[in-house]
């Protein structure tokens, strides 16, 4: 039996299957992963069925690790909606001093929340600002 042959269509499979699938994970994708795994195999030597516990376990913590970074982006971003709340009508300063004025609006970003300021300035919410 020539093994090659029976790897290469196997790396063909992999690589068109996880270029079809989607960045978040789900069990659709594992069992699809599954069986295109069990239709490649090599039949002189089949996967154990602990080998598939053990892929079935993996595939489900990296399920809940997706969950709970999914759940701590909505937690951080209802603290960041209250840091907003809080500082409009407010006056903020930097901490060396060279911005300051009242803030009249805040934006969300990926790096934080930024307060708009009455003279157009603005300030990244965040260690150093005063805010009074």
């Amino acid at each position: 039996m020539n093994v090659s042959s029976v790897s290469s269509p196997v790396a063909a499979q992999r690589s068109t299957s996880t270029s079809d699938t989607s960045s978040t994970a789900s069990y659709d994708n594992f069992l699809k992963l599954l069986m295109a795994q069990m239709k490649n195999q090599d039949p002189t030597e089949p996967m154990k069925s602990t080998d598939y516990m053990a892929q079935l376990a993996t595939f489900s913590q990296v399920e809940q690790t997706v969950k709970s970074n999914s759940k701590l982006d909505a937690l951080l971003a209802s603290s960041a909606l209250s840091q907003a709340d809080s500082v409009i009508g407010r006056t903020i300063s930097t901490a060396d001093g060279k911005i300051s004025g009242q803030v009249t609006s805040v934006t969300i970003v990926s790096e934080g929340a930024v307060a708009k300021l009455t003279n157009g300035d603005q300030v990244l919410l965040g260690p150093g600002v005063i805010v009074s």
